[in-house]
């Protein structure tokens, strides 16, 4: 399950990249209305409000229910959830204008929106949600990683506005995933093939969302209109037109040229272009809250870090400012903690680690590992502190990461191996917990920190076989699934509150940074606002005012 998550995710939260143009006026296009026809300049900008995003890949088939070679950022602009996630991971209503949980939390009655249509003029009510939901459970396996899934045990229509869900335990991050990009969104009745499973593709994507896909051709460009019939506050923008063009550094020289106004994303260009275009003076330039965290995981079940003192030591030893500094350019956040105070039940007051040199080296001492005279590596009962950070070995910000730590920990006596490898070669070790430190990413919005608890707990991924060193392993991996059932908000926060503080001070990761996503475009594209969702885009709040 896990697995399949990450081979999800990580490629497309790495390279969630798009790149907007403004194109020209085409007044000719628009349909004047009775003020614009009063000011005809103004009219004519009111009509110019086409993007031309690049990507670098076709964006699919739009398929809300499945994956590759859908694009996540596709999916997420087309297609429309129940609940929506909002700012402080805030749950707001969108398909359903509001939701009862039972008292027991396994019944979930969702009041849908009424008078809302799909783009081909159907109407969006409980039979079609129920349609969406029955090819979704047919495909259990496909969305295994999705924890709510496998809880849902029935669906129920009520009636053309009311939709019930029973799962067969409680579940509280139930509502958080209703809201994810893929794959519980919905697709409309005529968009569905014959034998009504969309495992095996769909006729045409049909959405309640505001854009229409209006034109395409595979791996070239996609066209998606504003959906004039939309039920909700329309954009700003009225045309977005996709162009695909793989490589990164192209769009970089684009932007440089005018062809392209937006660079938007997480990890989408080289830290030091999104510098040097800041630098330039010629565009606006802005960074999101953290999105993910970026983390070492301490192999607390063997090696030197068995012992809690070597830990400690390592998180005094870091310099992490400078290093996140050095590497990022600023671009990321140094981090303090393994999920940022910004995400819901995290923010718990957690006391820093701070970069003592002289402290790292004292907690050495007392775990036995001392400095022999005339050498610089420490030794215990004749053995050298030796110990191996992994990471991807393609990846241009844990490389040079890696070289920073390896630096830090010979102030202090430690040996540090670092080794690069391919992606499938770092899953297999991570799984088999066969590393010290192993560079590792949490999942973000929506699905933090929920997600990021249940792969603690979960044997088989290598994160729970790296906490086999912890004495109180069994209980705190006994809370992590207890928060997760719990509908006491007030226990679901002391049981979070414990399990965070535990981690942090048994020190079983090292955080490194917090992930954001950037954005660098020129001053006529206005109103850009990061979503809350990682997985989402800015296309509803962006307006050009030329």
């Amino acid at each position: 399950m896990f697995s399949k998550f990450k081979g999800l995710y990580v490629p497309l939260l790495l390279v969630l990249l798009f790149s907007i143009m403004l194109t020209g006026c085409k007044t000719e296009s628009s349909q004047p209305s009775e003020s614009s026809a009063k000011t005809p300049e103004s009219a004519t900008k009111t009509a110019d409000k086409t993007l031309t995003i690049s990507w670098p890949k076709d964006i699919g088939p739009l398929n809300p229910h499945e994956y590759t070679p859908n694009e996540f950022f596709a999916q997420g602009m087309y297609y429309e959830p129940l609940i929506d996630y909002g700012e402080g991971g805030k749950l707001v209503p969108k398909l359903a204008e509001s939701w009862d949980i039972s008292e027991d939390g396994k019944e979930y009655t969702f009041h849908l929106r009424k008078n809302v249509k799909f783009t081909d003029g159907s109407d969006f009510d409980a039979k079609v949600v129920q349609k969406n939901f029955d090819t979704i459970l047919k495909n259990r396996d496909m969305h295994s990683w999705l924890g709510l899934i496998s809880q849902i045990d029935k669906t129920e229509v009520v009636d053309a506005n009311t939709f019930k869900i029973t799962l067969k335990n409680r579940y509280y991050p139930a509502l958080q995933e209703f809201a994810v990009v893929r794959p519980l969104r919905f697709l409309g009745d005529a968009g569905f093939p014959d034998d009504g499973n969309t495992a095996n593709g769909i006729k045409k994507p049909i959405t309640t969302g505001p854009w229409e896909l209006t034109e395409y051709k595979k791996d070239e460009v996609a066209v998606f209109t504003r959906n004039e019939n939309y039920w909700g506050t329309k954009p700003k923008l009225n045309k977005i037109v996709v162009k695909v063009i793989p490589d990164g550094e192209a769009r970089v020289l684009a932007l440089e040229k005018g062809d392209i106004d937006l660079i938007y994303g997480e990890g989408v260009i080289s830290l030091d272009s999104f510098v040097s275009l800041k630098k330039s003076g010629k565009f606006e330039t802005t960074i999101s809250d953290p999105v993910a965290s970026r983390a070492l995981i301490v192999n607390s079940s063997k090696g030197p870090f068995a012992d809690l003192n070597v830990r400690l030591a390592l998180q005094h030893a870091v310099n992490k400012t400078a290093l996140v500094d050095g590497v990022t350019n600023g671009v990321e956040k140094a981090a303090d903690t393994i999920i940022s105070s910004n995400f819901p039940y995290a923010n718990i007051g957690l006391k820093p680690f701070d970069y003592n040199v002289e402290e790292a080296k004292a907690l050495l001492d007392k775990a036995g590992w001392t400095l022999p005279a005339g050498k610089t590596i420490r030794e215990k009962e004749g053995k050298p502190l030796e110990i191996e950070l992994v990471y991807m070995g393609p990846d241009q910000i844990e490389k040079p990461m890696a070289a920073a730590i390896q630096s830090d920990l010979q102030q202090i006596g430690v040996s540090l191996k670092t080794t690069g490898v391919e992606r499938e070669l770092r899953n297999k070790r991570m799984e088999s917990a066969d590393f010290d430190l192993l560079f590792w990413n949490t999942y973000g919005a929506p699905y933090d920190p929920h997600s990021f608890v249940s792969t603690n707990y979960e044997p088989g991924y290598g994160i729970f076989e790296s906490q086999q060193g912890l004495p109180m392993k069994d209980e705190l991996h006994k809370q992590m699934k207890d928060v997760l059932l719990t509908v006491d908000e007030k226990e679901r926060q002391q049981l979070y509150t414990s399990i965070f503080t535990t981690l942090h001070d048994q020190a079983v990761y090292l955080p490194i940074s917090y992930l954001t996503n950037i954005a660098v475009y020129p001053s006529y594209v206005k109103d850009l606002k990061f979503p809350a969702h990682r997985d989402e885009t800015p296309f509803d709040t962006l307006d050009i005012q030329k």
